[in-house]
């Protein structure tokens, strides 16, 4: 019965379809170098009729666990569990290859086969998106990584794709916009967002509005403050000239009070009258007569009349001089007389 259970199960596995990957039964596997890989064997039996687990590379045996038996390692490079799963630690470049595994059971009757082709991809990096307005082209870019897959976006629209390590594109719209960048391979995906601004470019309109609403303003705000420097020059230039006119007030009272009154003195009629008047005390002699024989008799000096008080004098700068004393004459009878 066993027997024809292995001729059966070797029937079937001679005769099984080809799957994926290079070798038709084997399943393509992308590890991250690098990085960890778990090797998971897809439709395992239940545990409890396993006895026995084999994995290979390139048909050479690198990992066992049979039951009853301790964990069989070839090489430190592999851990493996009881579900069969098998650990690579830091996967390289040569590690890449033919998987195998298989499971029996008690028997020796094969209760799975399996194989994955490994094959290793480095990481990428973060996607460069950068704009030139001039010539308005656009690139994104890839430093490092295994066989990237770029696609280009504008305004959430897909624009562009290829496979390498830069792509470009040009645009000719006028409006805002958004480029993103997706950079992809079979172990990583990155992606960037860059909004391209041009000066150069036709201006948004509310951002038209918002420039004419601040320029009126603040055309408005130079009217106002020149409007206000002029009225305080005006004003202070008012003031200035108060000052200057009261200063002038007051420096033309401060000379007039410094000034003596001045009396107005009444001119002589006769300009000879405006002569040093005598001495108080002293007589006016009348000059002498020579005796006349028989003659009329002499005539009496006639009386100097005052100033009339219509006639006015020069005015004197100083004290005003005394009033001169008027002598009466004598008689003519006393002259006579004597």
């Amino acid at each position: 019965m066993n027997l024809a259970c292995e001729i059966l199960a070797s029937f079937l596995l001679i005769f099984t379809v080809p799957t994926k990957g290079e070798d038709p039964e084997s399943i393509v596997v992308w590890g991250a170098l690098d990085h960890d890989l778990n090797l998971d064997i897809p439709g395992f039996p239940r545990s409890d009729i396993v006895a026995d687990i084999k994995w290979n590379r390139n048909k050479n045996k690198i990992a066992r666990i049979k039951k009853d038996m301790p964990l069989h390692n070839e090489m430190d490079k592999y851990d493996m569990f009881t579900n069969g799963t098998l650990k690579i630690k830091t996967l390289m470049r040569n590690d890449s290859g033919l998987y195998e595994v298989e499971v029996y059971d008690s028997n020796g009757v094969n209760l799975l086969s399996k194989k994955f082709d490994l094959k290793i991809q480095e990481m990428l990096s973060g996607p460069e998106i950068n704009w030139i307005c001039t010539n308005r082209t656009v690139s994104c870019k890839v430093e490092n990584g295994s066989n990237p897959k770029l696609e280009l976006f504008l305004n959430m629209t897909r624009v562009k794709q290829d496979h390498g390590k830069l792509i470009t594109y040009t645009w000719n719209t006028r409006w805002n916009k958004t480029f993103k960048c997706v950079a992809s391979n079979h172990v990583d995906s990155k992606v960037s967002i860059e909004i391209a601004v041009c000066p150069d470019e036709g201006l948004d309109l509310y951002l038209i509005i918002g420039i004419c609403v601040g320029g009126t303003v603040f055309l408005i705000f130079v009217a106002l403050l020149i409007f206000y420097i002029s009225r305080r020059k005006k004003q202070s230039r008012r003031r200035d000239d108060e000052e200057l006119e009261i200063k002038a007030q007051r420096a033309i009272l401060e000379e007039r009070g410094r000034k003596p009154q001045q009396t107005p003195v009444s001119t002589p009629a006769n300009p000879g009258m405006s002569q040093t008047p005598p001495v108080p005390g002293h007589r006016s002699q009348p000059p002498a007569h020579r005796p006349r024989a028989l003659g009329p008799r002499v005539q009496p000096q006639q009386k100097r009349l005052p100033p009339t008080p219509g006639t006015q004098v020069h005015q004197q700068k100083g004290p005003p001089l005394p009033k001169p004393r008027v002598q009466t004459k004598p008689p003519c009878d006393a002259e006579e007389n004597s």
